[in-house]
This record gives C-alpha cells, structure tokens and sequence, in this order.
C-alpha cells in the first residue's frame, strides 16, 4: 500500500499553501476584527483551481481526486478556517451535486463560474426547526405552470448574501416523506429571495452565515435540480462528500494549531529554560501529531473511497468512510486547539495571537454538515447492517451460567 503523494498532488499543496503564507496571513488578523468577507483571495483560488476541483475539465473545473481536494483545504484551513469552508460548500456540496445531477443547460450556466471562483455556492438545507432531521423540513415549493413558488426560511446558510447559486431543498410532496423533497438552483435575483439577516458567531468570523427568507420565490422548472422527490438523496449523497471536506478543514486547523504551539513552546522560557523542555508540554505535543496523523489517515482514505465510488457504480456507498472521517477529525481538532491554548498560557487567551482563533474556529467542526452524534449513528448502522449473521447467532445462542 503506498502512502506517497504524487507529483501533481505535492504541486497542490506546495501551491496552495505558499498562496495562504504570503497572500492571506498577513491580513487575516485585520480581517477577523472587522468581520471582512475574503472575496478577492477567494477569487485568486479559484485562478488557482481551488473552487472546481472536483469538476471535470470538460465543464471548467480541474477534474482532480479526492485527495488532491482534501489537500488544497488542509493547506487553506491551516491558514484560515474560514476560507476554507466557503470552499468546501462551493466545492462538495454545490459544485458536485450540479455536475452529477443537473442538466446541460444547468451545467453550462452554472459550473464554470463556480470552478473559476466568478460566484461562489450555498447549500440551503437546514432550517430554525430543521437540521439533523433533514426530512422534517417546512419550506414549500407549489409548482404553478412554468415555475415553482418557494416559500420558507434557510437558516446558517455558509456563503449566504454573496453567493451567485444557493442550492435549495424544498417540499413539493407533503405526504410523501422524505421522496416529497426537491432541489432548486436558486440566484439571489429571483423575486422573492431575501437575506433576512447575518449570523453572529463564535468563530468562523470571515465565513458569512445567513438566514434566506423565500418569500413566494419565483423558481423556473428549468432550475429544478434533477426530478420530484430526489431531493433528500441529492442532499445526503452531497453531504457525504461534504464531510470529506470537513474533515480536511479539521486536519488544517489542527495542523496550524500544532505548528503554533510548538513554535511557542520553543520560544517561551520559564525557569531558565524553554518550556518545550518540559515533559508535560512535549506529551501534549506528541500526542497532538500522533491525533492529527490518525485523522489525516482517515480523511485520505475515506477520499480514496469518495474515488472509488464514482468510479466503480454500485460500490458500496461513502456514508460510513466519510462519517468516520468528520467525527474523529471534527473532535481532534478541537482537543487539539485546546491544547495549543494550554501550551500559550494566559497569551493563548488573547485574540493577539492565532491560537485563540483556531480554539473558537474549531467548536463548530462537530456540528455542521453533520454532528457528532449523527456521525455515530451512521456508522453504527453501517457496522450491524454488515456484522456477519453467523456471529449474531452464536452470540444468541450462548447459554447463561450460575
């Protein structure tokens, strides 16, 4: 099994990573006090390549691996979190889902803007009522002749207010569940669409989070992503290969949080010494590399599965692979910010220094594009959907003693 990365793959990350020293670090404390959205190094990646990556060539994208992906946002992530999340949802969950399931005409309009970062995608799927609980989603989509009148409220919508395509989950079926869900490719130009206000949070504080209002929303049919009722599978399938991303936002910051600490840990000196020659600062930091290793091993092969998949139809769905690899990136990352506070002491506590950044960027990690919780409950049901039956009998049929 070889774990080397290819030439190509070394390029990308080499490139990206000299793009975020030299173009994004240097302002990123500037631009988290005022709250600035980063639309210009957004659309320098996206020269770059960085916002089709998983588009093929054919539709203005660069048509590379999952692996390749995964990198380009590890290296973004090291740098700025949030820049690499408006990347993943314009990558995985927008970007993707329109190359597999939308038409030509769809495909023409929509993906070479995107991959060449002109416009950026939003996912609209959760709502004040709805997250975890896809199917239990309230907005309406009433077709009416030509078009479609959506009426409803997205809510923490990543990219929202600057995106040029929001990819919208609505119900068009209200009896029907779960295949009663619908995709629409919505621009913010239709009548009815309203951002209704900006999310104030924690961290991420150059990702812009929005709540969409749609407000008997015009939607043509020729904006219908795929058929009735597909929804729910565009969304979840999408989603899949969103937590690849998420997972390698995860081991970015991770990285950039170990690489901080260390540094630190040489500088800092107590009791006339540095305090990297304690052996309670040098546990914390192996244990730290060891974590983000086992994560970065998780993330490259659930992404080495994402590939596999699309190559071989009817292989076994990513679900489980991906979700593995969110949940223990998405909860390292954040054992791992914790620690490089520790290791700053009191400095760590400052929003002077990169580590305080990180600690507030990393607590949302375990819950969007699914939690925590919902990780393990996908791969517990992928784990007994597949336990051999013969194990399951011999265990029933062991007698109790005494």
């Amino acid at each position: 099994m070889d774990f080397s990365l290819s030439s190509d793959q070394l390029l990308i990350r080499d490139t990206v990573r000299q793009f975020m020293e030299t173009e994004m670090r240097l302002i990123l404390r500037e631009y988290e006090r005022e709250g600035k959205f980063p639309a210009e190094q957004l659309r320098k990646l996206g020269e770059l390549g960085c916002c089709g990556m998983l588009v093929p060539e054919e539709w203005g994208g660069a048509g590379t691996d999952t692996i390749s992906y995964a990198l380009m946002l590890e290296e973004v992530a090291r740098v700025c979190a949030s820049t690499a999340v408006a990347l993943s949802v314009t990558n995985s969950v927008v970007g993707v889902p329109v190359w597999k399931f939308g038409n030509e005409a769809q495909k023409k309009k929509y993906l070479a803007p995107l991959s060449r970062g002109e416009i950026l995608g939003a996912f609209c799927l959760t709502e004040p009522q709805a997250g975890s609980d896809a199917a239990g989603i309230q907005t309406r989509a009433v077709s009416e002749g030509d078009y479609y009148v959506l009426n409803g409220t997205k809510a923490w919508v990543t990219n929202g207010g600057v995106s040029g395509v929001y990819l919208v989950f609505a119900k068009t079926d209200l009896d029907a569940g779960a295949r009663g869900v619908t995709a629409f490719l919505v621009e913010a130009s239709f009548p009815g669409f309203r951002v209704s206000r900006y999310e104030e949070k924690m961290g991420l504080h150059l990702s812009r989070s929005a709540e969409i209002v749609f407000d008997n929303c015009r939607v043509t049919v020729e904006n219908r992503l795929g058929e009735e009722g597909q929804g729910l599978k565009i969304a979840l399938e999408s989603l899949d290969g969103g937590r690849v991303g998420i997972a390698a936002q995860a081991l970015g910051l991770a990285q950039g949080a170990l690489e901080a600490a260390a540094r630190y840990a040489k500088q800092r000196r107590t009791f006339g010494k540095p305090i990297a020659e304690y052996q309670a600062i040098q546990w914390m930091l192996a244990d730290m590399q060891t974590e983000i290793e086992a994560a970065r091993a998780l993330t490259h092969y659930a992404a080495f599965m994402r590939d596999k998949e699309s190559r071989e139809p009817g292989f076994r769905r990513l679900g489980s692979y991906a979700s593995r690899a969110k949940l223990y990136a998405s909860e390292m990352a954040n054992r791992v910010a914790y620690r490089a506070v520790q290791i700053h002491g009191s400095v760590g506590y400052s929003r002077e220094t990169d580590v305080e950044r990180y600690y507030r960027d990393a607590r949302v990690l375990t819950i969007y594009e699914g939690t925590s919780e919902m990780q393990r409950i996908v791969i517990a049901r992928d784990l007994l959907r597949n336990a051999p039956a013969g194990a399951q009998s011999r265990a029933a049929g062991v007698r109790q003693v005494g």
